[in-house]
């Protein structure tokens, strides 16, 4: 009964869409040449090279270079293992999706188990470092000590949010990882591209349906600016930050708001890592978790931050 109600819903609402991208044209096509844009300049830029180095440092295992002193220190903090210090590390300096890609390899490696891969992605959720100094503070803010600022308590909520998790599992003491490098880097460095082809494609058509979205809906209902930047924020990051940076609001007010929805994500992003882990028994309940328990941490960071750092 559940899945017939729920079949109903998506085909009304699909026709529903359908019909409005007949009548308002206009909107559909400001809106999908606005993603494609983003997606070309700030996406393929950001995301598309972090996401062929993340692959080559996997297949080499990356944190068998890593200091003792610093793998210990992490295993005592977050009670991860290796593996998992491997996806937390590249995903602070590649940003979501990766995330929920290289755990979906890790664990399709069988490097990982189920339980460790639910618990790696509620405090893996890193946006690009570039993305926020560049996107959001300099050119959203006009102010790259904005961006630095965001940055500092997007990481600093992961990281609370790894200490607070800590012991919600129970982590393995085997830690055996197969390194790939008796294949040919050749064979390494073209699938890392195939498969970075494959993701920054999906990243572009999920974050083109839902700036779509968010643009029919602003439309229709003619919301006002503070609305609109709830509903634009809501289904995707670049376009609620945006709408939030052209508020009359106090500069410490936007950095609070748009650093909860870095944390949260956006719809766009949910999405994104719901097609990463999509096939598998990883349960996207704890990613969702992860979210909200990082949006309050990082709202109540940057406003303690905000507090003594003048904007």
């Amino acid at each position: 009964m559940k899945e017939k109600i729920f079949n109903t819903f998506i085909v009304i609402v699909s026709l529903f869409v359908l019909m409005e991208l007949l009548i308002k044209k206009s909107v559909v096509y400001v809106s999908i040449i606005y993603a494609l844009t983003m997606w070309v300049n700030n996406l393929i830029p950001a995301l598309f090279p972090f996401f062929i180095i993340s692959d080559i440092l996997i297949n080499y295992n990356i944190t068998s270079y890593i200091p003792t002193i610093i793998k210990n220190m992490c295993k005592h903090l977050f009670n991860i293992n290796e593996n998992m210090l491997m996806i937390f590390l590249l995903s602070m300096i590649s940003g979501f999706p990766s995330n929920a890609r290289n755990t979906r390899l890790l664990y399709d490696k069988g490097l990982i188990t189920l339980e460790e891969a639910n618990h790696i992605l509620i405090f893996t959720h890193f946006a690009n470092p570039i993305f926020i100094i560049t996107t959001i503070g300099i050119y959203f803010f006009n102010s790259q000590k904005m961006g630095i600022i965001l940055l500092i308590t997007h990481y600093l909520s992961n990281i609370l949010l790894g200490i607070l998790f800590r012991n919600s599992i129970y982590l393995r003491n085997d830690n055996n990882y197969v390194n790939n490098i008796s294949q040919h880097f050749g064979n390494i460095f073209i699938g890392a591209i195939k498969k970075a082809v494959d993701t920054i494609l999906m990243i572009c058509g999920i974050v083109t349906v839902f700036l779509m979205l968010a643009a029919i809906i602003t439309n229709i209902l003619q919301l006002n600016a503070y609305n609109a930047m709830i509903v634009k924020g809501l289904f995707e990051i670049t376009i609620g930050i945006e709408a939030l940076s052209e508020l009359r609001i106090s500069n410490s007010m936007k950095m609070v708001i748009a650093s909860m929805i870095l944390a949260f994500g956006g719809i766009s992003v949910h999405v994104q890592v719901l097609s990463q882990i999509t096939e598998t028994k990883i349960k996207y309940s704890y990613y969702f978790i992860g979210r909200m328990y990082q949006m309050i941490i990082a709202g109540i960071l940057t406003y303690i931050i905000s507090i003594f750092v003048k904007i």
